[in-house]
This record gives C-alpha cells, sequence and structure tokens, in this order.
C-alpha cells in the first residue's frame, strides 16, 4: 500500500475529482520553483475517496495538459494510478517548467491565463512578473536549437522503435516529437534522434582503480540517441558480470557486481538529463574496484540536493524525456533516484559546478575475490579435502565454450569461425566481451581495441579455465 503525503502543502493538493479548475493547478505547479503532485481522488480532508473509470481518466487529463495550456509540456508530466486503502487514486507528477511563464492557452499570456502557487492555494500571476518570467525564459533549450546537421534527417531508427511500442507512424510524428524550431527548421532534439549525428559516447575500460593503464576505449552513437542508449546498456549489462560469492563451505550465491536496476536507471537518468546545448555528452568509465557515469549539467537550475534525493523531478530536457517514455526507457518521474537509493546511499553521488557524478563500487566480496584470487569468475570455495573434485568453474557457457576453443594468438574472425558462429554482433556480445571483461582473454594491441591488426590471447586466468575445463571433460 502506498503512503501518501498527511495533508496539502506547496507541493501537494488534493482534488475528490477532476474539475474545470484542474489546468489552472498544474499551471501554477509548472511556474512554481519545484512543481508538484496532484492526487484525483483524495478529498482537501485528505479522506481517500478514490475514483471510477481510472483508465478513461488519465486519458482525460493527459489530453486537458496537452491541449490547454502553453508552452507545450509534454514530457514535464505524468499520470498514473496508485492502490490506497484499497481505492484508486490517480497522481499526476508535474515537473517544474524550464519556459516559464505556462499559461492557460484560452486566456492567453495575462492575469487570466497565468499562475504561480503560494502555499497551498493557487493565485493569478501580476503583469511585473509574468514580464519578468518572460523575458528570462529559457531560450537555450533543445527544441529552439537549430540543428547542427547540414542536409537531409533520416529517422528510421526511432520509427522503428515507436513501432515496437505500437504506435502509429504518420507524417506528424516529428512535429508531435517538438523536433521543430519556431522558425520551422528541424532542432538539436531531432539532431539527437536522427539515424546520422556526431554524438559520440566515450566508454573507457581500466586495468586497475586509477586512470592509467587503459585497456578499452570504446565509443557508441553517432546515431539515434535511443539506440546508442540500447547499445551502452547492453555493454553495461555485460560489464556488471555475475560472480559467486562465498556464504559457506556447501553454499553459494549468485551475484551481479552492480544492482542492475540501479545502474540501468543511472545511466537512463544520465541521458535524459544531461545538458546537450554545449555538445558535451556521458562518459562511463569502468575500473578494477567501481564504475563511474558522468553527465554535464550538474543539478538542473531551481534543484537543491535535497529535493533531488527525494526524487522531486525536474526536467532539463523535456522533449528527450518525453520519447524515452514513450518507449518504456523512463517510467514515472523521479521514480529511478527511489531505485537508486533503495540499494545505494547517497554518497555515490558527486556534484560540481558543471557535472554530476554517479560513482558504483563493486560488492565488496567481488573486490577481494579480484584482489585475493585475480578473478573475477573463478570465485571457488577452498576444497575442504583433495577427495572432493573441483568445482565447476563460474563462467557463461558462451565464455567457457571460448575459452575452449583458444590455442594460440587468433584473431576475432579465427575465434569466431572456430566455434562455427556467424553472427559477428552474437560472438562479440556474447562471447568475446565478456571474455575480455572478467580477464580471460588478452589483447595483444589494448592500447588500439580496434586494430585491424588486433588479436586475442588466453591469459594466465584463462589458462588456468582452459585446464579446469579440459580436466573436467575428461
Amino acid at each position: 500500500m502506498k503512503s501518501i503525503p498527511k495533508h496539502e502543502s506547496k507541493t501537494v493538493e488534493f482534488k475528490a475529482e477532476l474539475t474545470d479548475n484542474f489546468e489552472k493547478e498544474v499551471v501554477a505547479f509548472l511556474n512554481s520553483a519545484t512543481g508538484g503532485d496532484i492526487y484525483l481522488g483524495i478529498a482537501n480532508d485528505s479522506t481517500i475517496v478514490g475514483v471510477n473509470n481510472a483508465d478513461d481518466l488519465q486519458l482525460k487529463i493527459t489530453h486537458r495538459i496537452k491541449a490547454n495550456i502553453l508552452p507545450t509540456v509534454l514530457g514535464s508530466f505524468d499520470v498514473f494510478t496508485e492502490s490506497i486503502d484499497d481505492k484508486i487514486v490517480i497522481r499526476v507528477v508535474i515537473s517544474r517548467g524550464v519556459e516559464k511563464p505556462y499559461y492557460l492557452k484560452k486566456h492567453g499570456l495575462s492575469p487570466q491565463g497565468a499562475f504561480i502557487r503560494v502555499g497551498t492555494s493557487v493565485q493569478p500571476m501580476e503583469p511585473s512578473m509574468i514580464e519578468e518570467l518572460f523575458a528570462t525564459r529559457t531560450r537555450n533549450s533543445l527544441r529552439n536549437i537549430r540543428s547542427p546537421r547540414v542536409g537531409n534527417h533520416s529517422f528510421s531508427q526511432l520509427k522503428i522503435y515507436y513501432e515496437e511500442k505500437g504506435f502509429e507512424i504518420n507524417d506528424s510524428l516529428l512535429h508531435n516529437l517538438d523536433f521543430y524550431t519556431p522558425d520551422g527548421e528541424l532542432n538539436y532534439v531531432a539532431y539527437l534522434f536522427a539515424d546520422t549525428n556526431s554524438a559520440s559516447f566515450k566508454v573507457a575500460k581500466y586495468l586497475g582503480t586509477d586512470k592509467i593503464d587503459l585497456i578499452e576505449n570504446e565509443e557508441y552513437g553517432y546515431c539515434s540517441l535511443i539506440k546508442a542508449t540500447n547499445q551502452i546498456l547492453d555493454k553495461l549489462d555485460v560489464e556488471n558480470n555475475t560472480f559467486t560469492k562465498i556464504t559457506g563451505a556447501p553454499q553459494r550465491l549468485q551475484k551481479r557486481k552492480i544492482d542492475p536496476t540501479a545502474l540501468r536507471e543511472a545511466l537512463v537518468n544520465a541521458m535524459v538529463h544531461n545538458d546537450y546545448s554545449r555538445e558535451v555528452t556521458p562518459v562511463i568509465e569502468i575500473y578494477a574496484d567501481r564504475l563511474c557515469i558522468t553527465s554535464y549539467g550538474g543539478l538542473v537550475e531551481g534543484l537543491s540536493r535535497d529535493e533531488f534525493f527525494k526524487g522531486r523531478s525536474m526536467v532539463r530536457n523535456r522533449e528527450i524525456m518525453r520519447i524515452f517514455k514513450d518507449l518504456d526507457l523512463v517510467e514515472q518521474l523521479g521514480s529511478g533516484m527511489n531505485r537508486i537509493l533503495g540499494k545505494y546511499p547517497q554518497s555515490i553521488f558527486h556534484f560540481s559546478e558543471h557535472f554530476l557524478e554517479v560513482v558504483f563500487p563493486y560488492a565488496d566480496d567481488f573486490y577481494s575475490q579480484v584482489k585475493q584470487n585475480g578473478d573475477n569468475l573463478l570465485a571457488e570455495a577452498p576444497q575442504e579435502s583433495l577427495k572432493h573434485p573441483p568445482s565447476t568453474p563460474q563462467a557463461p557457457p558462451q565464455v567457457k565454450n571460448l575459452i575452449l576453443a583458444v590455442s594460440q594468438e587468433q584473431s576475432r574472425e579465427e575465434l569466431q569461425t572456430s566455434l562455427n558462429l556467424a553472427d559477428r554482433k552474437n560472438f562479440r556480445k556474447n562471447y568475446l566481451q565478456p571474455a575480455i571483461s572478467s580477464g580471460l582473454l588478452e589483447m595483444t594491441e589494448p592500447n588500439t581495441p580496434n586494430s585491424p591488426t588486433q588479436k586475442y590471447r588466453l591469459s594466465p586466468l584463462g589458462i588456468k579455465l582452459q585446464q579446469q575445463l579440459k580436466q573436467l571433460q575428461n
């Protein structure tokens, strides 16, 4: 059962039902310093009354917000249901807007159309406040920046993702996604989601706990931001390999180095909330004891650290947020922070004026085993007696097959052929990268991972695993 605030406040509004002044409440939160939540199905005295036909009501709320408020707020609000005391309540989460002042479309930019939250009440904006906010309105939002790409833009990758989610693709898609500047030219959002762009995302991997020995430097991107995000998520899933925690003589527990849900949320947050207006992209760095995700832009202006950790959503790039929500990469606004803090302390977040870094330490058991054995896949319990045969090494079947196939320094093509695998992507993702990440395979040219003369050989750990696997076969 969900818990709710005990009473209304500057960030919480209760409404027993959907009323004619609903949009005024939304506008007031958009124009506020922090945004807020509107609960439908809760009376002013906090009595839970619930709602009927919740699905229809959600659609009606979404339509009214989209149709009746300007500037467009897609990506800056979320509507979902919660069950409280066995009754269905609708919660509308509204982010503080970045293009203030917001106003009711039918009344225009005037005191009759623009509102502000004062305590628990909604007040019309004074003309002077409207003029001040309009004069300082964020004009460097991605929607207003012209695409730096010259020539035609294609969006086949993005359209495929939308089609897979059941969306109808038509000629109005680009307009609906706010891919145009006020002057009618394709904007920076369109550029980021186009099939071809210059947005590059670095994933660097180091041998130790510092930046001295770079063993892998992969680049993702130059494609739709959605495709690049999924590519990086796949890469991190490979890097976040499973190891065996020893819990007792006969007991073993399979664990990930990093909680996968928290890692995913942190990466998606970095991709969505990064300040792309300076053409700086998120960076991922993988060390022997931790993984770091750094995004540019720091905290969104007006958002305090306390509000940040409480999951108060303030969207820097509402257009990106909207697309990520459409494609189920983001769930409810602000929910990602709760998932991260459910597994890690606030101290994993590091703030500076222009950057936000999330540092995930590996599980204690993992790093201690790496230091002791030099191997994150062969973490085996000490044998109590020579009478007991060696246990099966803890490695994915694909990696074991690859290690058994290696006989000398071989190229990727040679290794792939030896396993009779035709799909290069499958081989790289499920065989080669996990073997390298776990320290079982070494590159002959580690400083130039993509060299055309690159070859691979067994590391001392790989030799050990191969010997054990061959023993088990005999």
